[in-house]
């Protein structure tokens, strides 16, 4: 149930956080027509909000671009972009927005799923009834977080300097490419591992099931007292290990 809890209350965070963002700075729309841009330079923050899901590409240049086909509208504030994609008609399920190195990005997507691969920044990803999947994407400093109610959350190749990552009913299952200060991996109804690169440090692990296996080979002698790794799920085994 504390999985359950936690999304409602980062879900509602995450709502209030955009209205209270829409309604600053300039704003522009259009039918998709043409691929649209935003001077979003490295460093900067994107913020993206659909009905549908999502799939975020790294982009070529400075500037955050976005498929053809997508009705869209840009606003901002200070150095953070909010972009709102709607359709009223035939669109992409699962639409292109590139973005540029260093851009942190946060998505809230709905009915569809969040597919991230190739992004370096920040990230923090939720989404409604579809699978979070992300790989060789994050960064070694960033703060990671990846949330589903009704889908898994999947990550390989994932640098971080914290993640946390949850779900209700679902698998979490994270491949790291770096060795995170903080893990943590949440569920209800599914399975919860974490793998580690082969030379990570101890860790302090608590992997917590109800009713299924705990596996945890991460060692823990000597480990610092913010090098955590916790698991949690109800139905389901839990599992940290090195790679």
């Amino acid at each position: 149930m504390k999985a359950a809890t936690a999304w409602g209350a980062r879900a509602v965070g995450l709502v209030l956080m955009m209205s209270a963002l829409a309604g600053c700075g300039d704003a522009s729309s259009g039918a998709g027509g043409d691929a649209r841009q935003a001077p979003t330079t490295s460093g900067g923050r994107l913020v993206v909000t659909t009905d549908n899901g999502l799939r975020l590409r790294p982009a070529d240049g400075d500037r955050v671009t976005v498929e053809r086909g997508v009705g869209l509208n840009w606003s901002h504030r200070d150095d953070t972009w909010v972009l709102d994609l709607s359709c009223d008609g035939s669109c992409p399920r699962m639409p292109r927005v590139a973005v540029p190195d260093g851009t942190a990005v946060t998505v809230v997507a709905r009915n569809a799923g969040i597919d991230a691969a190739g992004v370096s920044g920040a990230l923090d990803l939720t989404t409604v009834n579809g699978d979070v999947t992300v790989a060789d994407a994050g960064s070694g400093t960033a703060t990671v977080r990846l949330a589903t109610r009704n889908g898994s959350v999947r990550a390989t190749r994932l640098r971080a300097g914290a993640l946390a990552a949850e779900t209700v009913n679902g698998d979490v299952v994270l491949g790291c490419a770096t060795a995170p200060r903080r893990i943590t991996a949440a569920t209800v109804n599914g399975s919860a591992s974490a793998t580690l690169p082969h030379d990570a440090p101890a860790y302090r692990t608590d992997a917590t099931t109800y009713n299924g296996r705990s596996s945890v080979t991460v060692p823990s002698d000597g480990a610092a007292a913010d090098r955590t790794v916790r698991l949690s799920t109800v139905n389901g085994d839990v599992r940290a290990h090195r790679g």
